[in-house]
């Protein structure tokens, strides 16, 4: 039997999604919980790997097993073996043509920005912080330079082993909330892939262009470069969350990971 799980995590104290020696990784700690629960590893795959720091709002991840369980007993008993920081939503059993991360049309993450004199206390690893105020109008346009297919070389970690840097970028949504020297910024994007660090490194061209550090138009020059070096430094991880992928309606998942259906969304901490 093939399961897909929705699996939802703060990413501030484990060295990633991906499986290290350490054993200290969202994935390392999510097998251990369904070997506990199942009594017999299980090796996971997910939908996308996100880095060390950074949050899962909805990562989906499949898996194989003959052990019978219903879905809400795969919930709870796996829940059961996980830290507080991390939990499984809903399970699901798929069809074996099902791959979380082959099968994903789309995907989603969200960057949320804290703009304030002062840096971030109790919301600290929760979101990214600016000092200086940036200019939502040069943002946007700066973010549409990006739409489209692309060839994103420019915005990818030197560490990234996809097979190539053309991506499909569908969305770029910038929303302020709150007013004045004190506000929070929203930054939402898809994609049909993503490379490695690619939205950190588009964070800090973003923030540059907002700050008035470079002009919208400057974006352009730094996707046609084609190279690493043209771009802003990589910004933090902490204001980095996975919303997740988005999936055909034939595989019978749950609406936030179904194309038409209620997707996850996510407007930061309190």
């Amino acid at each position: 039997m093939r399961l897909a799980l929705g699996v939802r995590y703060n990413g501030r104290a484990y060295d990633g999604w991906q499986s290290q020696p350490s054993g200290k990784t969202v994935q390392d700690k999510l097998e251990a919980a369904l070997a506990a629960f199942a009594v017999q590893p299980i090796s996971t795959l997910c939908a996308g790997r996100t880095d060390s720091g950074v949050h899962g709002l909805m990562q989906v991840v499949h898996f194989d097993t003959e052990v019978e369980r219903t879905p809400f007993s795969w919930v709870r008993g796996t829940n059961r073996f996980l830290p507080e920081d991390i939990a499984v939503q809903w399970a699901h059993p798929v069809p074996k043509a099902f791959h979380c991360r082959a099968s994903a049309l789309t995907r989603r993450y969200l960057y949320v920005l804290s703009q304030s004199p002062v840096r971030p206390s109790l919301e600290a690893g929760r979101v990214g912080w600016t000092m200086y105020p940036l200019d939502g109008d040069a943002m946007r346009a700066a973010a549409q330079i990006l739409l489209g297919q692309h060839d994103f070389s420019s915005f990818r970690a030197s560490a990234c082993q996809a097979l190539s840097p053309v991506k499909d970028m569908r969305r770029i949504e910038i929303e302020r909330d709150g007013q004045g020297e004190r506000c929070r910024w929203y930054f939402e994007f898809e994609a049909d892939a993503f490379l490695h660090h690619m939205i950190r490194n588009i964070m800090g061209c973003l923030v540059r262009v907002g700050q008035g550090q470079a002009k919208p138009e400057w974006m352009r020059e730094v996707l046609q470069a084609r190279s690493r070096i043209a771009a802003a430094p990589t910004f933090s991880p902490a204001g980095l969350y996975f919303l997740g992928p988005q999936y055909g309606p034939e595989w019978g998942l749950p609406p936030e990971v179904t194309l038409g259906g209620a997707a996850a969304a996510y407007h930061g901490p309190p």
